[in-house]
């Protein structure tokens, strides 16, 4: 009889954290969060596998053991299941910066700054000025009302909600989706409104002094002066715009919270007040 020193390896711990990894690493790593705030690739895997590990011991045993496949076949689909369900969230952060970011290009186009392009560390991608001043500008204010607590609630919340290599219907996300684009496509224009209403004002005064002035050369005199008044309108608008920003990340949580409580809803709302996020007093 052969006595092996080595303990036997079980297996459905390390399933567990790959399948628990897929969900969060889309989650983290599909969203301009980490990037914008120049987070190296390496260092989000690993932040990405430690909220994995710490994630399955928080699993009960039975549903860590319910929740692995018992064959390669079912480990794939449920792994494909995972990065589904992950994207699924992500869109909803994915969408929620796409707002600040239609937004500052509505100001860009306005402006003049269409032309003038710079680096985005979120994209690795070339954005005009504003643009990327809003989205900068709305990851600081993510993390400093506490953003990403909610999101890393939101997502153990979503093992609640959605237990581990489960299935599930997309069907459910089709909606909250839908009017996750719609309400913030109206927030987009209501970030830029009060710039684009100034710009206009000086558009029409341009007009008048054009038609009084033919003479006067409106081009070279017309864009300094809506970069000059974009720029200070901007500055000041900015001051005052942390509300709205605000409603932009309610919206991801409104439509995760439409996501989880698909079918579940008395109990979602009993549990809602655990992962939504708490924002500072101005």
């Amino acid at each position: 009889m052969t006595v092996s020193v080595f303990p036997a390896f079980d297996t459905s711990r390390l399933e567990t954290v790959l399948l628990l990894s897929l969900r969060l690493g889309v989650a983290f790593l599909a969203t301009p969060i980490l990037p914008a705030a120049g987070v190296p690739t390496v260092v989000r895997f690993l932040v990405v596998l430690a909220l994995a590990t710490a994630l399955s011991f928080s699993l009960p045993g039975a549903d860590m053991a319910q929740s692995v496949p018992g064959h390669l076949g079912s480990l794939v689909e449920a792994a494909l299941s995972e990065l589904a369900l992950g994207m699924t969230l992500a869109l909803g952060i994915l969408l929620a910066f796409a707002a600040f970011t239609t937004a500052g290009q509505l100001l860009d186009v306005q402006i003049g700054f269409g032309m003038s392009q710079v680096l985005d560390p979120a994209t690795n991608a070339r954005m005009p000025i504003f643009s990327t001043v809003y989205n900068q500008a709305a990851v600081v204010v993510f993390f400093l009302v506490n953003g990403h607590h909610a999101l890393l609630r939101g997502l153990a919340y979503s093992l609640e909600r959605f237990p581990l290599a489960q299935p599930w219907s997309f069907a459910t996300a089709l909606a909250p989706i839908t009017r996750q684009v719609v309400g913030l496509l109206g927030l987009s224009f209501a970030l830029a409104a009060p710039v684009v209403f100034c710009l206009l004002l000086t558009e029409m005064a341009l007009g008048v002094v054009a038609k009084n002035l033919p003479q006067m050369n409106m081009l070279t005199m017309g864009i300094p002066v809506k970069i000059v008044v974009g720029v200070i309108a901007g500055s000041l608008w900015f001051a005052g715009i942390g509300n709205m920003m605000t409603q932009v990340y309610d919206e991801i949580y409104k439509s995760w919270g439409t996501i989880f409580s698909a079918g579940i809803a008395a109990e979602y709302a009993a549990h809602r007040d655990v992962w939504q996020p708490v924002s500072k007093e101005a």
